[in-house]
């Protein structure tokens, strides 16, 4: 149990605005911060935070409390779990009245394998060379705690020669089961590259391979302290410079943030093997600094860009982006002691919106009439996206880019019958819902894929298609990332979102059936049978099947 002047304590020492602020973005608003509320949904902000009282509440919906209330009904929580996640965010030390929690076992193994992996790439000359061929000096090294991790069964023996017990290293990540119940670890042969919360507490790990493994760059999973979409690599300590310089530089891996800081640019942070999210904006936010994105100069580096382009300014974030030359990345230019060319790319950053418009306009053959209707379009659907003011003062550039008149831009919204508007009924919701958990978690289709087929998801069918074959560059699969009113499924919603998905296309099928004069007798009643006494069922008896029916 936690001692009460404990929990006491650690209210005191934390401030609402920072704990909601993790959550949800929050904007000034007189002396409070106001933001639109998080539980229901809503247009006009009528989410009140107050700093002075350390309390919440919506106008709307009538929610309120103090910040473990907060986090209680927000991550749905118990109160006890509310107040150790808390202490986790923000590095403090509970004391129990007996026992310990799960937080502070999971962070006690951290820390202790953290120390560990450290010691360990004394003792690899390999690992060490890998570093200093990439330019890291030993400096480096030691400001971010690189480390490196052998074979599976010395992780296994160390945990147990200090005592650390294995199921709390399994729910610290650091450590996995499989099927046949034997246990694992998970990072194996690699540097390791401890990762903190934004304020310093150790929550999970990155590694690179050394031995030629598919995953060049995996992970920790997803555990009570560890959310990639909601953390930053490096941000802890970026964030002194952040908030000095009023800027922050966001890049894509471990070695660009650590070689940026090795050059002095001290504000440089980087997402964790994922696209930057919705999730990562109220970290963004944080001491409203302008934002510079440093993404690599491959194709891949610029739809990235692309897409958190259309996110921040959607946003309503200053933001610039840097376009590497020859395919460089900022690691590449620092090693090459290219400091001062990375300096002027960073002053002259190209402002997201124009690069935006540019990048739309660059798909499209602006010399055939329809696919410069098609740009039109998309662009200004995007403009749609940004505040009044904001399109206005962009509208002239967009119409040059296009060679178009600027008063097309002042009608109605055109929305082309081949990328379908998402509308609001539940059924689109569902089938939007699961789409797009299957674009930000790209493991949970791998468990369902058998069960799925095109035509489950009848108009969006084609967006089914572009997301299993990959094709992140789609503008489809981007506006559904952005689309804030379609949320993220955990798991089990998934998986009973499909099940009555299932059900209810089969249910369908079988009115079609019966409807239809054209089948035979015996053919009808038998696929009759099939779908209502055996498909329906055992679909609602909790098992996920499809079952191609012929008619």
């Amino acid at each position: 149990m936690i001692d009460n002047q404990s929990i006491e304590n650690l209210k005191n020492s934390i401030d609402i605005v920072d704990v909601i602020g993790s959550f949800i973005e929050l904007k000034k608003a007189g002396a409070n911060y106001k933001a639109p509320c998080p539980f229901h949904g809503e247009k006009t902000p009528s989410f009140v935070v107050s700093p002075t009282k350390q309390i919440y509440h919506c106008f709307g919906c009538g929610v309120g409390g103090d910040a473990i209330k907060f986090v209680m009904d927000y991550e749905k929580l118990t109160y006890p779990e509310a107040v150790e996640k808390l202490a986790s965010m923000f590095n403090f030390s509970l004391s129990y009245t007996k026992g310990s929690s799960d937080y502070s076992d999971a962070k006690r193994v951290l820390d202790t394998i953290e120390t560990w992996y450290v010691k360990n790439l004394e003792k690899n000359p390999n690992a060490k060379e890998y570093l200093h061929t990439r330019g890291i000096s030993q400096n480096s090294i030691e400001k971010f705690g690189i480390g490196y991790v052998g074979h599976s069964q010395s992780v296994i023996d160390f945990l147990n020669s200090t005592h650390l017990p294995l199921p709390k290293a399994i729910e610290a990540g650091v450590l996995n089961r499989a099927e046949d119940g034997r246990v694992y670890a998970r990072l194996t042969n690699r540097v390791t590259f401890p990762i903190y919360s934004a304020s310093g507490s150790i929550v999970g790990f990155g590694g690179r391979t050394m031995d030629n493994h598919p995953a060049k760059y995996i992970n920790s999973p997803q555990t009570k302290l560890f959310n990639k979409s909601r953390l930053l690599y490096g941000y802890h300590q970026a964030k002194e410079s952040i908030y000095k310089h009023k800027q922050l530089i966001v890049c894509e891996g471990y070695l660009d943030v650590i070689m940026l800081h090795q050059a002095g640019f001290d504000n440089a942070v980087a997402t964790l093997g994922t696209a930057l999210t919705s999730e990562h904006l109220p970290l963004l936010r944080k001491g409203e600094p302008s934002i510079i994105l440093a993404y690599d100069g491959d194709k891949a580096g610029v739809n990235a860009a692309l897409k958190a382009s259309m996110m921040l300014s959607s946003h309503n974030f200053d933001a610039k982006v840097v376009l590497f030359p020859d395919r460089q990345d900022p690691a590449d230019m620092v090693k090459n002691q290219q400091i001062n060319e990375l300096a002027k790319l960073f002053r002259e950053a190209k402002d997201i919106i124009p690069f935006v418009i540019e990048s739309i306009a660059s798909n499209y053959d602006l010399n055939n009439p329809r696919a410069k209707e098609s740009a039109f379009v998309e662009i200004r659907n995007y403009l749609h996206s940004l505040s009044d003011i904001i399109k206005d003062s962009y509208i002239p550039f967009a119409s040059s880019i296009l060679g178009i008149s600027s008063s097309l831009f002042g009608k109605k919204s055109i929305t082309k019958s081949s990328q379908p508007t998402i509308t609001k009924n539940s059924e689109d919701i569902a089938q939007l819902s699961i789409l797009k958990t299957f674009i930000e978690k790209p493991d949970s289709i791998n468990s369902v894929i058998d069960v799925l087929s095109p035509e489950l998801f009848g108009k969006y069918s084609k967006l089914y298609n572009a997301i299993i074959s990959n094709q992140k560059e789609n503008p489809q699969i981007i506006r559904l990332q952005l689309d804030d009113s379609i949320k993220t499924l955990s798991e089990d919603e998934l998986l009973q979102l499909i099940r009555t998905m299932l059900i209810r296309y089969y249910e369908n099928l079988l009115k079609t059936i019966v409807q239809n004069p054209n089948i035979a007798f015996d053919k009808k009643s038998y696929l009759i049978r099939k779908i209502r006494a055996d498909i329906i069922p055992t679909l609602k008896k909790g098992k996920l099947l499809f079952v191609s029916v012929d008619i």
